[in-house]
Order: C-alpha cells, then structure tokens, then sequence
C-alpha cells in the first residue's frame, strides 16, 4: 500500500514512520519488548543524506519501498535468506564507503575464518561476541555450525550499530527468544558476566582507550594475572574479558593488531601469564595487512581454549603473504582461508608458512609471540653471476 502511494508521487513519509512506531509498540509487555524497543531510533527519513527537500526524501524512500515490493519473500527454507543477505550486503557496502567509522565491520573471508575456527570440534549451543557489531560474526558461526537451535549473546556500544545488530537478527529470522544482545561498554559494564558460552569471537577496536582503573584488579576478569593492560590500549583487556565468558570446554577466537605478540610492560605480563600459567594459548595466525575498512595495520588471529593439556604446543601460522590485491584493501581468498585451514587441520611444520611451537620455544623467546620468530619466510635473492655480468659489459 505504501509502495503503490508513494509511486504515484503521494507523500507518505509520515505514514512510514508511523508504521515502524506501530512495530515498535506491537512489542509492549510482551517478552520480545526489550528486543525490539529504539529499534528504529537512529533512523532519519529528514536527513539530508537523502536529499536537500522533503519531496526528494519522500521519493527516494517511495523507490526503495517499491523495490522491496517487487521482491519474493515467500521462499521456501531451503531457498537462500533473501532478506537477510540483502541486509549483510548493505552493511558490508556501507563499511567499504565509511572508510575508518566503519571499524566494527569484519571482512566476510576474516568472520568466515573465526567461525570455522571454533566450531572446530566443537558442537556450538552458545556464541558470545563482546563487541558485536552489526552481529554479523554471530550469525557467521551459527552458520557453520551444524547446531540450529544455538542462541546468540553480544554487547555493543554504539546505540546505532547496536540497532543494526538486532535488526540483523530479525532479518535473518532468528526468534527473539534465541538472541541476547545488549547496548553498553563491554569492559566497563558487562551485561552477560554470569554466562559461560561454548564459542566467543570478536573483533574488538584496536589498541583503543579503557578507564584501566585500578578497581578491576578486584574484578574476577582481571584480577588473576595481576596487572591491567594500558590506559591506551584495551586489547589484552578484550583478551581477558572473553577468557572469563568462555567455558572449559569451549573455544574463543579473536581479532587482534601485531602489537599485542610482542609489547612488552604489562601486556609482556599478561601475554606471559596466560601461556605459561594458564596455557590456554592454542594458534597465533598472521593475516595479511590492509584487510580491514580504515585501517592498513597487519592484524592476527588469537585461538584460546581452556582444555589444553599441560606439554601441549601452540600452532604458529604466516598467511600474510597470501591474498589478492584489491584497489582499497587487500581480500583474502577462498583459497587462502583453505589454507589457513588445511594447515589448522594438519598441525605441522610447514616451510615457509606453519610451526609447531613448543612450551620450551615459547620460554626461549620470552614468551614474545611476534610470528618471524617461530615461522622463517625469508626468501634468499639468487646469485648474480658477476663474471657474466661483465663480459656482457664488455
């Protein structure tokens, strides 16, 4: 109805927002009401991103509404998710335009990797994802696992892509009973602390700004390892706080940039805590730089688990070299995640590209984890043959 108005050049922007308040409201006191409450709070059919007067926003939104009409929705199950890969594809085109607002959206290649890595062996009821995003890493891992019943748990800080999270689940039909995902600072109010889930992955900010205030030291998270990671950069602070989600027979991957192999201070502590002490540590594996929307520093993969036995040797991995150059950021492939994979499954020393590291090699270096350590990339130049180079001078 809307559609067919606003083609015939009706104004019915009001219309619209009355609808999405009237979804809104349908929810109250009822069971899913928290899930969909300010869902539609950061939409603005005023703004001036869809154009300079209310006649041109009312017909741009006209065009999208009929578009939308036009499209079969009543597919059967076993058909693809049209609306909810139509919902991922936005956002992913949206972070490839914002450039560095678009820091909490993953690659598809880096979610796939993630999710595969811990539904490895591991029958997934439960996935945790403390910065959330747009929720598209939860989704990824319900996708390889084999479980269609598990139940997504998240916390985002920021309010607009929080909505797009829990859009992304009802787009994608998850029931609302079946996903908790929460609008707060993971770090400093964490809104799940009592759970323990079988699979956390995250991509959390970079290096960014914590409180790192002295009171966490009493807090179960942090206080085990003595020191809190710095002011300035949270990373082993997600580290940490994931760890204490995860339950011991479950497995966490997470996203992370280089510096946290090797920084010494209080991270050198807390990296050396966690291997030596905890010995969750279970795969480092380098990806390629310039992978991520608005940001061209190298990043890794951190795998931890808290069933490792004691003598048990951590996998090294250097897929850096392995990717396609795109024109603003290096992909990763499919074949390049095989065979992140293939050598995941093996377990091996593989030349130029894997190791086997043991707890003794992990001592001799200090516990630095900065990957050239431990996998040897280096390709010898060949000879040049000086004499033939001066008789063809001469």
């Amino acid at each position: 109805m809307l559609a067919h108005d606003g083609e015939n050049g009706e104004f019915i922007l009001d219309d619209v927002r009355d609808v999405l308040n009237a979804i809104e409201q349908s929810t109250m006191g009822s069971d899913s009401a928290d899930d969909f409450n300010g869902l539609f709070d950061e939409l603005d059919l005023t703004s001036n991103k869809l154009g300079k007067t209310p006649d041109a926003h009312n017909k741009l939104v006209a065009q999208i509404l009929v578009h939308l009409n036009n499209i079969n929705f009543h597919l059967e199950s076993s058909e693809i998710d049209i609306l909810g890969d139509a919902y991922e594809y936005l956002i992913g085109m949206f972070a490839s335009g914002a450039g560095k607002k678009a820091g909490e959206f993953t690659p598809q290649m880096v979610s796939k990797l993630l999710a595969k890595l811990v539904t490895i062996n591991n029958p997934v009821k439960s996935v945790y994802d403390p910065t959330c995003g747009s929720g598209s890493l939860l989704l990824r891992v319900a996708k390889e696992s084999s479980n269609q019943d598990i139940k997504y748990y998240g916390q985002e800080r920021n309010p607009s892509t929080y909505n797009l999270a829990r859009m992304n689940m009802i787009m994608h039909s998850v029931h609302y009973k079946r996903f908790d995902i929460e609008n707060d600072d993971t770090l400093e109010t964490p809104q799940h602390i009592d759970e323990r889930f079988d699979a956390v992955v995250a991509n959390p900010p970079f290096s960014a700004q914590w409180s790192a205030s002295p009171l966490h030291l009493n807090n179960d998270r942090f206080a085990d390892y003595g020191k809190l990671a710095p002011k300035s950069k949270a990373d082993f602070a997600f580290v940490q706080h994931m760890i204490h989600q995860i339950n011991d027979t479950g497995t966490m991957a997470v996203v992370l940039p280089h510096g946290v192999l090797f920084r010494g201070a209080a991270e050198g502590h807390i990296r050396q805590h966690l291997i030596k002490e905890k010995n969750y540590l279970d795969m480092v594996i380098g990806l390629p730089a310039n992978i991520f929307f608005g940001t061209s520093i190298p990043t890794c993969v951190l795998v931890f688990n808290k069933h490792r036995k004691s003598g048990d040797n951590v996998l090294f991995i250097d897929a850096s070299n392995h990717f396609e150059k795109g024109t603003n950021n290096n992909v990763m492939r499919e074949e390049d995640l095989q065979r992140i994979l293939d050598a995941v499954a093996e377990r091996k020393t593989i030349d130029k590209y894997a190791f086997v590291a043991a707890p003794s090699d992990l001592a001799e270096n200090d516990y630095n984890l900065n990957i050239p350590r431990y996998v040897d990339t280096f390709e010898e130049e060949e000879a040049i043959d000086l004499t033939s180079v001066a008789k063809q001078i001469h």
